[in-house]
């Protein structure tokens, strides 16, 4: 067989001629998927190179890249070829997150008002070392005690209007030196007046400033998801403070005389100060973050300069109502069986019995643990049973257990005081679900407003029985007419909430414009 020409220009298709002029014949299907794979190869390597540029300046973007890639071209890695396993990633689930800024917020909330129950803790241990030292009368010190509560209730209102108009760090950080200043400066004092100022109107008008509205306007500006887990960390702040202060004070009195507790109570608003300007901040927006658990960016609102009209303008229209008044009544003898009474002539009372200071001053601080359990207690009973009824049982209850408390008195602590304290405690702020479920049910959008005014009613409540209870004790030599009195008045508080009528949600009282 003659072989071909020298050349391959007339190469039938499908041969190939040899170096030595012979013919030799190839697959054209396997040249072609040669060629196409070395193509392929190609093309990958030229991939892997761009994805390598981009994992530095995005890791995740580039790993779903290549996933989406292998899920295009499955034959990506031949048969016999070794695919490098990819290093293991952290899942997305599992990447550490920052704490939101909010928490640190609510953090610095909880600490100032554990503060704030070290303000209102220590006029119940002042009464009998004042009367000693000055010869003050205790109706006098009372009445000091009297301008602390109305203040810290009538505050309350028109705090959250200050904090809308100057931002929250500024109205915190003002009322914790003026907390200071008033108790700083009954260090040098000499006359009844000057605890009245310094006492009644200073330390009162710095509590009221921070205390209520306070957490309010932090949860609500804040959080949007959580709110009745933050709402209720910072109710107990107030409980846990009296816990923590009142042992410590109690002995700083009786250790060292009331002028250091006074000192101490000055140091420790002036420490918050610090960490109120430096973490807390009025609003998400001001350091570009969205609220807790918000998908959107909330802009932050401009100061409202009309809140505490509309604060006056939805109290006169409550007020021409019934069931206000019996909400208001009842709440306050609430404060006058609570802190006009119980936290501000326990200690006394129980001193004058023979038992030391710091055992009463503990027994009270107990009540605030048992505070805590009651408020939630009575939440979840609040969801299921008519309020009226509850608030009935309460004020009934509460009532009874202060006809009693006059045989338990005694030099030492003995099981029925425990008793005793750990029902108060359970029934101490075990109203405030109730009455604030018929303020929403009476008062629709309003109610919120409402009940700072019945919340004020409580305090004003609680300064009259903390000046007449140290009136009652100048005059009658002892507290068991006040203990009678109170109950008396508990068991026309169960009364006047058994008769507020049942109103409907769609006849609730229109909201008042804004």
């Amino acid at each position: 067989m003659r072989p071909w020409p020298d050349s391959s220009e007339g190469c039938p298709s499908g041969h190939s001629i040899r170096p030595d002029g012979g013919l030799m014949l190839i697959d054209v299907t396997q040249t072609d998927r040669l060629n196409e794979t070395a193509s392929k190869k190609a093309d990958l390597h030229e991939a892997d190179l761009n994805e390598a540029d981009l994992n530095e300046a995005d890791p995740d973007q580039t790993a779903r890249d290549r996933a989406a890639r292998d899920r295009a071209a499955p034959d990506r890695a031949a048969p016999d070829q070794v695919v490098e396993a990819p290093r293991p990633r952290r899942p997305r689930g599992q990447r550490r997150r920052r704490i939101h800024r909010a928490w640190f917020v609510a953090a610095v909330t909880f600490v100032t008002i554990i503060g704030a129950a070290a303000f209102r803790s220590l006029p119940g241990l002042l009464i009998d070392p004042l009367h000693q030292e000055f010869g003050w009368s205790r109706g006098t010190i009372g009445l000091a005690v009297s301008i602390n509560l109305a203040l810290y209730g009538l505050t309350a209102p028109f705090a959250a209007a200050l904090m809308d108009r100057f931002g929250i760090r500024r109205v915190v950080a003002v009322a914790l030196v003026v907390i200071a200043l008033g108790s700083g400066l009954t260090v040098w004092m000499q006359s009844a007046w000057q605890l009245l100022l310094c006492w009644g109107l200073l330390v009162g008008l710095g509590s009221g400033s921070m205390a209520l509205a306070f957490a309010a306007t932090v949860t609500n500006r804040w959080f949007t998801t959580r709110k009745g887990l933050v709402t209720g960390i910072l109710t107990a702040a107030s409980a846990s403070g009296q816990l923590i202060f009142l042992p410590l004070l109690s002995w700083l009195v009786e250790a060292h005389q009331w002028r250091p507790a006074a000192v101490t109570v000055a140091l420790a608003a002036l420490a918050v100060v610090p960490f109120v300007w430096l973490l807390l901040r009025d609003h998400p927006a001001d350091v570009g973050l969205k609220p807790y658990g918000s998908e959107e960016f909330v802009e932050k609102p401009p100061p409202v300069t009309g809140a505490a009209r509309r604060a006056v303008t939805v109290l006169f229209k409550a007020a021409r109502t019934g069931p206000f008044w019996l909400l208001a009544g009842t709440f306050a003898i609430c404060g006058a069986s609570t802190n006009g009474l119980i936290q501000t002539h326990f200690v006394p009372a129980a001193h004058d019995h023979g038992m030391p200071i710091t055992a009463a001053a503990s027994l009270l601080a107990v009540i605030g643990v048992f505070d805590v359990v009651g408020t939630i207690a009575s939440g979840w009973f609040t969801d299921r049973f008519d309020a009226r009824r509850l608030l009935a049982v309460y004020y009934a209850l509460r009532g009874v257990s202060l006809l009693f408390l006059p045989l338990l008195l005694q030099a030492t602590v003995q099981p029925p005081m425990i008793f005793f304290i750990v029902f108060y405690g359970l029934d101490w702020v075990a109203t405030v679900p109730p009455t604030l479920a018929l303020c929403r049910e009476q008062y629709g959008d309003d109610s919120a407003i409402v009940f700072g005014w019945v919340l004020a009613s409580h305090q004003v409540g609680a300064a009259v029985v903390a000046f007449a209870g140290g009136v009652a004790r100048d005059n009658f030599g002892s507290y068991d007419v006040v203990w009678v009195a109170s109950g008396a008045l508990c068991a026309a508080a169960a009364l006047m909430a058994l008769v507020i009528r049942r109103r409907g949600a769609d006849e609730a009282t229109p909201a008042a414009p804004a």
